[in-house]
């Protein structure tokens, strides 16, 4: 009976889908008004953090699937870190810089579902042009998984 109660113990283990840890991200800002990171890819639960690694920036969120629950913009030049609990498509900036094109794309469980909204939003010229790319390559990464 102790047999097979072990071995119904050790089938049972490599049967059951093993549980995913919440991963933590790092994002630097660059001395070159940008992110390190422009488009990151993430799962329900993971968080990113974002360093200051270099002098002037911050994060600020432009629009996210619940507007209402989006996290407030950082301090100039301090440490941020943000849990995604909501799938979807994340839009920052950074405030003294996004005009010219600082911007990153984050997407949460690979869920496009609020794209369309991201693709509404009043942004420079620079900035609209960096946010199409951003999109691509965001589709292009997701399709690729």
């Amino acid at each position: 009976m102790r047999i097979l109660l072990t071995l119904f113990s050790i089938v049972t283990f490599l049967v059951t889908p093993k549980l995913t840890l919440a991963e933590n991200i790092q994002i630097e800002f660059t001395e070159y008004d940008s992110y390190s990171s422009e488009v990151t890819l993430i799962n329900l639960g993971d968080s990113i953090e974002w360093l200051p690694t270099n002098e002037g920036h911050n994060v600020e969120f432009l629009a996210g699937p619940k507007i209402s629950a989006l996290p407030s913009k950082s301090e100039i030049d301090a440490f941020y870190s943000v849990v995604f609990k909501v799938p979807g498509v994340y839009l920052y900036q950074c405030s003294p810089h996004g005009n010219m094109g600082m911007l990153g794309l984050i997407v949460v469980d690979n869920d496009f579902h609020n794209l369309e909204s991201i693709e509404k939003i009043q942004l420079s010229r620079v900035a609209s042009s960096v946010i199409k790319r951003l999109i691509r390559i965001a589709q292009s990464k997701a399709n690729s998984l």
